[in-house]
């Protein structure tokens, strides 16, 4: 592999050209190539164990939790009562983990394409696939697009938990996709979706948001540090058919006492709020402009 030489691991991709990152190998744990992607599993020296698909990190043992829990708890602690959540990829299961945990979710539906993935997570990366143990989840294999055209209306929550916009994921970040998301949610639904980054994609950001605001009533953006993903941040695209959602204000304020029982590492009410104030660059660059030429003020 093009990628490991001499002891390190490098991540290129066109999605960041001109660029590299390299951690530390200590042992190539797994690697095979599903009927989807390229897997690949490694024991780091300062990361742990880390999760590769098509030469991408996915995941790393240290620093997982930050993406993990914002994904899940941003969304969910908008929303005034969820009780059922879809979850959409999450093939390692670590967003299923922080899902179960949730005071009021009830019912956990994940559908995952690539079975393996789900199968190599189990194996080498206990710490977040023991999300696939909880009694609130069931799950599919196979694609969310099918699963969702015969879903409609049942969703209060639903998370795309993807890989970025090339390869199977690429759907996932267009528009037919978010009516889709739509059509399965309740009344009062929220999406979140794994948002790619503000340093690198400011014009797949921005004409997200565009196509977004044309199917929801709210539409918000933020982000969370993780160090091992490009840039040190990924974003968080979220929305809500209800026009009066305030994404950056938590229905739901958890004590210190209740983040520790829940073994949250990296969320709180303070870090939700927060993770919606983007630089000015950013504001600029990715809040889209409605065709009167005014800014929503519901995008943050």
């Amino acid at each position: 592999m093009d990628a490991l030489k001499q002891g390190w691991f490098s991540e290129l991709s066109v999605l960041w050209s001109g660029q590299s990152f390299s951690l530390q190998v200590e042992q190539v744990l797994h690697q095979e190539k599903s009927k989807y992607q390229d897997i690949l599993v490694l024991q780091t020296k300062s990361y742990g164990t880390v999760l590769v698909l098509d030469g991408v990190i996915q995941c790393t043992e240290k620093d997982e939790f930050s993406y993990q829990e914002m994904i899940s708890f941003l969304p969910l602690a908008s929303h005034p009562n969820p009780k059922k959540v879809l979850i959409i990829g999450g093939g390692d299961g670590g967003v299923a983990r922080e899902v179960a945990k949730y005071p009021t979710v009830e019912s956990i539906t994940q559908c995952e394409i690539d079975d393996r993935v789900i199968e190599v997570s189990k194996k080498y990366l206990p710490f977040m696939a023991s999300g696939f143990d909880s009694p609130k989840l069931t799950l599919h294999v196979g694609d969310g697009f099918e699963f969702m055209g015969k879903h409609q209306n049942e969703f209060d929550v639903i998370i795309t938990d993807s890989s970025d916009p090339v390869g199977p994921a690429e759907s996932l970040f267009q528009e037919n996709y978010y009516h889709l998301l739509s059509s399965a949610l309740r009344p009062g639904g929220i999406v979140c979706s794994q948002g790619e980054n503000m340093w690198y994609h400011e014009s797949l950001i921005s004409g997200m948001m565009k196509f977004c605001k044309r199917i929801f009533p709210s539409v918000g953006y933020a982000y969370t540090s993780i160090p091992t993903y490009p840039g040190g941040q990924i974003g968080l695209l979220l929305c809500s058919k209800d026009p009066t959602t305030k994404f950056e204000t938590p229905l739901r304020q958890f004590s210190d006492q209740e983040l520790d029982e829940m073994n949250l590492r990296y969320y709180s009410s303070e870090m939700h709020t927060a993770a919606f104030i983007l630089p000015r660059f950013a504001q600029k660059a990715i809040r889209p402009r409605l065709d009167n030429g005014t800014t929503n003020e519901t995008i943050k």
